[in-house]
């Protein structure tokens, strides 16, 4: 083998481990039912969670704060389907290659969408609300607008976003990707990812972990139940951490 040869086949190498890192997504099988596993998760907080991903070192799993909740709902967990947009005037093929991304929607998904910075249009309505109702989709996250906002009300359907506009899409930003790795603010969301949403935001939970991770945060979820306990019995500050507790 050529010297050069033998540089490509390292590039090649290199390059493949980057594409497994940036592209590959798990297929992990839970110990549990998919639906129990979200059961579960719905029964806990995002910052408990948060807390959890920190002990096992993932410190940036929160989607920027500039996404809000548009209620102040209780805890909604799905998985991961990602969608990719991006501004563009655009029309033709986009209603085809929408309806072929709403039918590869599957229950218990949570649709994350980077609009890749768009400050123009919308991505979410109350069509797509009632699309997705029907679906039994768990939520949707928009790194972009919304509009029709009262029919998402109305629908009581559980969305994020970061901020409202009447403009559509169509003729302004194209769906160009969906089910594919995505990078909004610090992280990065896969397909099959745990995500979850409540009145503090949107919560990434990476699928290889999110068993492990679901255990630790039930464990928290009881360890603060006892320290209310001993906060509202009057203990002092000082026995309650004496005691493993934590503020």
């Amino acid at each position: 083998m050529s010297r050069e040869q033998y540089k490509k086949e390292v590039s090649m190498m290199k390059l493949d481990k980057l594409i497994e890192m940036q592209e590959g997504v798990s297929q992990v099988k839970f110990p549990i039912a998919d639906k129990e596993l979200l059961t579960r998760y719905e029964k806990l907080y995002t910052g408990a969670i948060n807390d959890v991903l920190r002990e096992f070192c993932l410190m940036n799993q929160a989607l920027p704060n500039h996404i809000v909740p548009l209620r102040e709902y209780r805890t909604v967990a799905g998985f991961a389907f990602t969608v990719k947009s991006a501004p563009n005037t655009k029309v033709t093929g986009e209603m085809e290659f929408r309806t072929q991304m709403l039918d590869a929607m599957q229950e218990n998904a949570f649709v994350v969408w980077d609009s890749s910075n768009d400050e123009k249009s919308t991505s979410w309505g109350g069509v797509m609300t009632a699309t997705a109702k029907r679906k039994r989709i768990k939520a949707a996250c928009l790194d972009g607008g919304i509009r029709d906002t009262h029919q998402i009300l109305e629908a009581d359907f559980p969305v994020f976003y970061k901020y409202r506009s009447s403009n559509g899409s169509l003729g302004r930003c194209l769906i160009t990707h969906y089910q594919i790795a995505l990078e909004i603010g610090n992280v990065m969301i896969k397909p099959g990812d745990i995500v979850l949403g409540d009145v503090d935001g949107v919560l990434v939970v990476p699928r290889d972990l999110a068993y492990d991770v679901l255990l630790r945060a039930e464990e928290i979820k009881a360890n603060e139940k006892k320290i209310f306990g001993w906060v509202k019995d009057g203990q002092s500050v000082k026995d309650i951490t004496n005691k493993g507790g934590y503020f």
